[in-house]
């Protein structure tokens, strides 16, 4: 688990313009998108040692109040006492992130009209356009994921005829391969885009040498959509455990 920690940690770390780094907490803060606590986020807290309200009011003072943001609580994390400083600072339970894994074994294939393509400069724009707009995020995150592939990520694009349908991307590190940013357009769903571009990644990474991939999503709730937690199962993902995020709304 600490290796795969260390490499989600690492995929997301080097897409922020300024990353801040307190004792294994990391503080990721994204000012375009204020009200995203997706891209908000302190993350680390309790992992590698217990945590302290010291370092945790570092943390929080290094996000500032302007954001909504959250802190992820792994199951592991240390003390029992972190979820209650949590709350004593404005904190509440927000929606978790279920981490999953698999080994690098092929899908099966299943027909598709799509076409893939690498995501380069001249389709940057277009992946960003994409994971922006999947994940009801402003323009300016959109412009900033045009430029994924070149801060770490291997990014890929399935076209319908020329026209852009969905997206995907890998982070590689310490041999596993962390699979983010799958994303489709409303209007080209169902066509095999998101299983096309999973195939080509699990035999990327394959071939980078890795042997286990990790993703994430939303856990299982009523209130909350389910797709992309089923289309990992049926992928042959297998359920590893939920990091509590706990949600702390901008100020107003």
């Amino acid at each position: 688990m600490e290796r795969e920690h260390r490499v989600a940690t690492a995929a997301y770390r080097g897409l922020y313009r300024d990353p801040v780094e307190l004792d294994g907490v990391t503080v990721l803060r994204e000012p375009e998108a204020p009200l995203s606590p997706m891209l908000n986020r302190i993350i680390g807290l309790g992992v590698d040692e217990p945590a302290t309200e010291a370092v945790l009011d570092e943390a929080l003072a290094a996000m500032g109040d302007d954001v909504s943001c959250y802190a992820a609580v792994a199951p592991a994390a240390r003390p029992a006492e972190l979820a209650g400083w949590l709350q004593e600072r404005g904190f509440e339970p927000g929606w978790g992130w279920m981490a999953f894994r698999r080994g690098v074994e092929d899908l099966p294939e299943h027909a598709t009209s799509l076409r893939v393509v690498a995501v380069g400069p001249a389709e940057g724009a277009a992946f960003g356009e994409i994971v922006a707009t999947a994940y009801g995020l402003p323009e300016a995150i959109a412009r900033r994921a045009a430029t994924f592939p070149e801060l770490g990520w291997d990014c890929w694009l399935a076209l319908d005829g020329d026209e852009p349908a969905a997206a995907a991307g890998i982070f590689i590190a310490e041999r596993i391969g962390y699979l983010g940013f799958a994303a489709t357009l409303p209007e080209h769903r169902g066509k095999g885009g998101q299983g096309a571009l999973l195939r080509l990644r699990i035999r990327h990474a394959r071939a980078a040498g890795c042997d286990l991939l990790i993703t994430e999503t939303g856990e299982q709730r009523d209130d909350r959509p389910s797709n992309s937690y089923r289309n990992i199962l049926r992928a042959g993902f297998q359920e590893v455990a939920v990091t509590a995020n706990w949600l702390r709304p901008a100020a107003t």
